[in-house]
């Protein structure tokens, strides 16, 4: 039987009992287990397995949405920008620093999409380099399309080589590859921390320094792990990096990116789209562009306001539970998710297309199997049982420490052995 054809329910098979038990036992003792129902939706039977794509909305963010409609753009109109709205690219900025980033505050702005950010840091790297014999782009094979899409077109654009670091499906990126890939010719890296198909944590503060040992400059995606990992942006020595804030920062469908600038190179900052946000004084509609000092330097056009709004609830929870707590509840989760798939999906012939130590991960992890396409996805979505589909054959269960129940994991996977159970 499917789920598609049970709803929300699953057949219960020996060793269920004593999951569901073990289940219950770790969402008892989890320190965190009460924030779950801050968020919309956690009290219904859905088993939410995709907040690595889109978080779930905070109840309080309806209201500060709600209030932000009639108190400052109703009540204040156009007065607003000058009274709360310029700043607020920056000042959400440096709370995202402090609270996630491991940044300074100065550093870091809310910004564009994830895309356009990313083009900017590239770029902008690109020109810090004066050594016109560095003329290769180091990227992995296993990044994200963007990423990849981005620098190739950079590469096109400017002229320059491009060198892959081949990696492997089920981890990502390592110091060696990195060591090995770069040298007195490379300008700029991109990597991601976390990879986004299996979960692979790479070892940022290592590999920026392998980076900087080659005499080159780092940009980090950040998009898997902001709000789900520790990341230290200042004590590793990062020189930019880039993210969204609709995964773990729950800040809604389209929300914008941020950019992380080291306060070392925004002196000399040269980011490559020029708008009238990013002016000195924007206001002033004066001849010639003369940029901002600082990372404000790094906006273009006009802050999406309404995007910025849902993450500040986030940011304001992850103050109060600290990343180190949310790190060790993510741990936790992708560790009993790895038993339930040993003890449901493995038997199946299922694969474990991610690291098997916690420590080596972010907060999710890929089960391959040959059956699995779209049209297993689509089932599970229909029964109420949502992970994402990864090309060729692999779910995506991603798990947001904030909001995700070890018993909500134990459903969602029991309902994928369904689906592949004879």
């Amino acid at each position: 039987m499917s789920i598609h054809q049970q709803g929300c329910g699953h057949t219960a098979v020996p060793g269920d009992e004593v999951l569901r038990q073990r289940a219950g036992e770790l969402d008892r003792e989890d320190p965190l287990a009460h924030y779950r129902e801050l968020f919309i939706g956690t009290d219904t039977p859905l088993s939410y397995l995709d907040g690595n794509s889109l978080g779930r909305p905070l109840k309080r963010t309806a209201g500060d949405i709600a209030a932000f409609i009639s108190d400052e753009w109703g009540g204040r109109l156009i007065r607003g920008w000058d009274e709360k709205w310029l700043a607020l690219p920056q000042a959400i900025g440096d709370q995202l620093g402090r609270a996630v980033l491991g940044a300074a505050p100065g550093q870091t702005i809310i910004a564009d999409s994830t895309t356009v950010v990313l083009y900017k840091l590239i770029r902008a790297a690109l020109a810090a380099v004066d050594d016109p014999d560095r003329n290769e782009l180091v990227l992995d094979t296993g990044n994200f399309p963007t990423d990849r899409y981005l620098v190739e077109g950079i590469a096109l654009e400017e002229g320059l080589t491009l060198r892959w670091i081949e990696t492997d499906p089920a981890a990502g990126v390592t110091v060696d590859q990195v060591r090995q890939a770069t040298g007195p010719r490379t300008a700029v890296v991109l990597l991601s921390q976390i990879a986004y198909r299996s979960g692979h944590l790479a070892d940022l503060p290592a590999i920026t320094q392998a980076v900087h040992d080659a005499g080159a400059l780092v940009v980090w995606d950040l998009c898997h792990s902001a709000g789900s990992v520790e990341i230290g942006l200042d004590s590793a020595g990062v020189d930019f990096a880039a993210g969204c804030t609709y995964k773990y920062l729950n800040g809604g469908p389209g929300s914008p990116a941020f950019a992380y600038v080291n306060e070392r190179h925004l002196p000399s900052l040269n980011q490559p789209i020029w708008g009238w946000m990013g002016r000195k004084d924007a206001f002033e509609m004066a001849a010639g562009y003369e940029p901002a000092p600082g990372i404000r330097g790094f906006l273009s056009g006009t802050p999406a306001v309404f995007g910025m709004l849902a993450m500040r609830g986030t940011l304001d929870l992850i103050e109060e539970v600290s990343m180190a707590a949310i790190r060790t509840k993510s741990e936790k989760l992708t560790a009993f998710a790895v038993e339930v798939f040993e003890a449901l999906l493995a038997p199946l012939g299922a694969e474990l297309a991610s690291p098997r130590d916690p420590a080596e991960r972010g907060s999710h992890i890929t089960v391959d199997h040959a059956e699995f396409t779209k049209a297993t996805v689509e089932a599970l979505w229909d029964g109420d049982v949502i992970p994402d589909f990864r090309a060729p054959r692999g779910l995506r269960v991603g798990l947001s420490p904030l909001s995700t129940s070890f018993a909500e994991v134990l459903h969602g996977m029991a309902a994928i052995r369904d689906r592949l159970a004879p």
